[in-house]
């Protein structure tokens, strides 16, 4: 176990000021994308923030990453020359266990992008936790193989947090205990619990479910995680601990710096767990706890003598007699002096947003029940016109409406980027049509509000449905050539037994296969607006009583028996047979009765 995690901090004041030591040389290494540590004035500065904490202040896991960092080793001629206290495989992550991470951080990013939720920051948690969840001991789909627990927490060297859940998560029903690869306590996943993996609950041994909860919770209070107090507010909110806030913030610098991913349950595991505290639940709840089977090795061993972690080659018991060396008489040497750490620069203050310029349409527009596809974009802008990034906009809802962000907030801030963009989260229409705006205004600035008008439409009644047509006749249909069918064509509409108002029906006259019909361009037909010979009407509906009359067919010259098609939208078909016979020769006109009027007279002469 020793060659496997190297030297590693003790607790108390031991780990406390290897801590102040990884800090200062994390600060003067000048790397690429390094955080600031808040161990000096910024931490000082934060406050607390309200409420309980997400793991009830159970114990975590001080140990440190190692000096050597992945993507950069230490400076030649660093004045301080510290244990290293993990090995270079610190850096990888149980690929599982990452995927969840970024899958956490991809899922909040799209509901609050003004959080600015990095990925290595659940890394971070994760780590000092319960070490990537045992190295990433967990199944498919993301669940520990085996409960991580922390102690009881009955008040005797820990909070005191009488259980909330009946056992339901953690297995006491007197105490509440912190669960999961990401520690949240029984009464805090009941509020911030989160279904990471869409399979339909919500468990706090999932590693999906666990790292979207703690990023929600990270995400809390409209904060923006690229702003350093608020990171520090978040972190604390985790664990009411200032070593708590450094041991996270140089696991988060170092992820940050380099990793890379490792198969499941090869992860290192941490051994050293917080000040003053122990790892309760039981034997193996969380690895280097109370219940660890392999004891604690000090620095550097030889194979088979004691403190190795190996047996002896023989696979007996060492029984060595050599006398210990004599300790060398040379004094050891003055430790050099090291300079405190400069103290890490102040951000300038942004500048102050004189206007804010609206992006995109100044209306938008969705249908009840459904999302607005076009996204609330505005430009913080200086009188100079030069964009504002770092500002503080606030999105409100004004009006009447249910139309909503994530979360069933009226309300979403956001900061702008390095463009002075702030973008709303998605905004829901929610189940009621009408017109709503929503206010865009720099939060400590005079700056006018920038206004988006928004309507909410009716969602469409659905299409009216049958699954029968029939004939309210079984009349034979017959007709003479060159006439008319005296008796109307009538059907009548129904679904699941009842009348069918206002389905649509298309009427055609056809030729062939029915299953394949060809319009014909002879026999019956109707007649349009304008008196001319159509074969196919569309757009007819059925009455309130489901019943609908087809208008007169009339017959041209040609003889014989035809199909007329009768198709409803939900594909239900009727076939009506029309019988035309020939016409017959008109009898000749018989002879006048009326006896015709005299001839006038000749006269004679």
């Amino acid at each position: 176990m020793a060659a496997q995690f190297g030297r590693r901090l003790r607790k108390g004041a031991t780990a406390t000021t290897v801590a102040a030591l990884v800090v200062a040389a994390l600060s003067a290494s000048e790397a690429p994308g390094s955080t600031s540590l808040p161990g000096g004035e910024r931490a000082a500065e934060a406050t607390d923030p309200p409420g309980t904490a997400v793991t009830g202040n159970s114990p975590y896991f001080t140990d440190l990453p190692p000096l050597n960092t992945p993507n950069r080793p230490n400076r030649p001629g660093t004045s301080i020359d510290l244990p290293v206290v993990a090995g270079p495989a610190e850096a990888g992550i149980p690929a599982t266990v990452l995927a969840a991470y970024k899958r956490a951080e991809n899922t909040v990013r799209a509901s609050q992008p003004g959080c600015r939720l990095p990925w290595q920051l659940l890394a971070a948690i994760g780590k000092v936790e319960s070490g990537q969840a045992r190295g990433g001991r967990v199944n498919a789909n993301g669940t520990t193989l085996t409960p991580i627990l922390g102690p009881q927490l009955n008040g005797v060297g820990f909070a005191n947090i009488s259980d909330t859940d009946d056992g339901a998560y953690d297995g006491d029903a007197t105490h509440d205990r912190a669960v999961g690869p990401m520690q949240f306590i029984p009464s805090t996943w009941a509020t911030w619990g989160q279904d990471g993996n869409a399979d339909g609950r919500k468990d706090p041994n999932n590693i999906y479910d666990a790292a979207l909860a703690a990023g929600r919770y990270l995400c809390a209070h409209d904060r923006d995680l690229s702003q350093q107090d608020d990171l520090d507010q978040a972190i604390l909110g985790y664990n009411r601990s200032r070593e708590y806030l450094r041991t996270v913030m140089s696991w988060f610098d170092y992820y940050r710096r380099g990793n890379h991913e490792v198969p499941d349950g090869t992860g290192v595991l941490p051994v050293t767990t917080g000040p003053d505290s122990h790892v309760g639940g039981s034997a193996g709840d969380r690895p280097g706890g109370r219940g660890a089977t392999t004891p604690p090795s000090s620095g550097p061993s030889t194979p088979g003598k004691p403190g190795s972690g190996k047996p002896p080659a023989s696979g007996k018991p060492d029984d060595d007699t050599t006398p210990p060396a004599k300790p060398p008489t040379t004094p050891p040497a003055k430790p050099p002096t090291t300079p405190p750490p400069a103290k890490p620069p102040t951000d300038p203050a942004p500048a102050p947003v004189a206007a804010l310029e609206r992006l995109g349409s100044a209306s938008v527009t969705a249908t009840e029940g459904e999302r607005f596809s076009d996204r609330l974009r505005v430009r913080a802008k200086t009188a100079a016109g030069k964009a504002v990034p770092g500002a503080k906009v606030q999105f409100q809802i004004v009006g009447d409406t249910a139309a909503r962000f994530p979360g069933a907030a009226t309300r979403a801030v956001v900061t702008t980027g390095v463009d002075g963009i702030a973008t709303a989260p998605v905004l829901g229409a929610g189940g009621r049509p009408g017109s709503f705006v929503v206010h865009a205004k720099a939060l400590g600035a005079a700056a006018p509000t920038a206004d988006f008008a928004a309507t909410v439409k009716a969602k469409p009644a659905p299409a009216p449905r049958s699954d029968a047509l029939v004939r309210t006749s079984d009349k034979e249909l017959t007709a003479q050539a060159g006439g008319s069918f005296a008796d109307a064509v009538e059907v009548k509409a129904t679904y699941k037994g009842k009348a069918a108002a206002g389905v649509g029906v298309t009427a055609t006259m056809i030729t062939g296969d029915a299953d394949k019909p060809v319009q014909n361009d002879k026999g019956p037909y109707f007649e349009d607006a304008d008196g001319k010979a159509v074969r196919t009407l569309t757009a007819l509906k059925t009455g309130a009583d489901g019943l609908l009359k087809l208008p007169v067919i009339h017959t041209d010259g040609n003889a014989g028996t035809y199909k007329l098609r009768l198709t409803t939208a939900d594909g239900v078909v009727l076939v009506v047979e029309l019988t035309v016979t020939a016409a017959t020769t008109a009898p000749p006109a018989e002879p006048s009765t009326t006896p015709s009027a005299p001839s006038p007279a000749t006269p004679t002469a």
